[in-house]
């Protein structure tokens, strides 16, 4: 079983929420992370239970960097939007940071993560 962070920003949501239910069944043997918007639409959407943190602006990806940082997640799933600024812009950029720093499995699209996905 291998621990998954997922979060997306406000633009990919949807998409996330698609990706989870495409993959339901292989997401059902995983433990799940999310930040609270994200990780509750998927949640809602899949059934499947989702730990939640706080919203990402509020320190969700934070948090998420926290368990990376305490070898506590083995997967990021991080739907970026690369056209939209985003407000947090340094929060997801220490992620994305911590995730490459600690060799953590990452999947920024719906490609890499279904690959991604496959191996865990």
């Amino acid at each position: 079983m291998a621990r998954i962070g997922l979060v997306a920003h406000d633009d990919k949501k949807d998409e996330m929420v698609a990706w989870a239910l495409a993959n339901l069944d292989k997401l059902s043997l995983h433990e799940l992370w999310g930040t609270g918007t994200t990780g509750g639409r998927v949640m809602a959407a899949t059934g499947l239970p989702v730990t939640l943190l706080k919203s990402g602006p509020l320190g969700g990806d934070q948090q998420l960097g926290a368990l990376i940082a305490e070898g506590r997640l083995d997967m990021l799933v991080f739907f970026i939007d690369p056209l939209s600024a985003q407000p947090h812009d340094v929060d997801v950029k220490a992620l994305t940071r911590l995730a490459t720093l600690y060799d953590v499995l990452c999947a920024f699209n719906k490609p890499t993560a279904d690959a991604v996905l496959a191996v865990v």
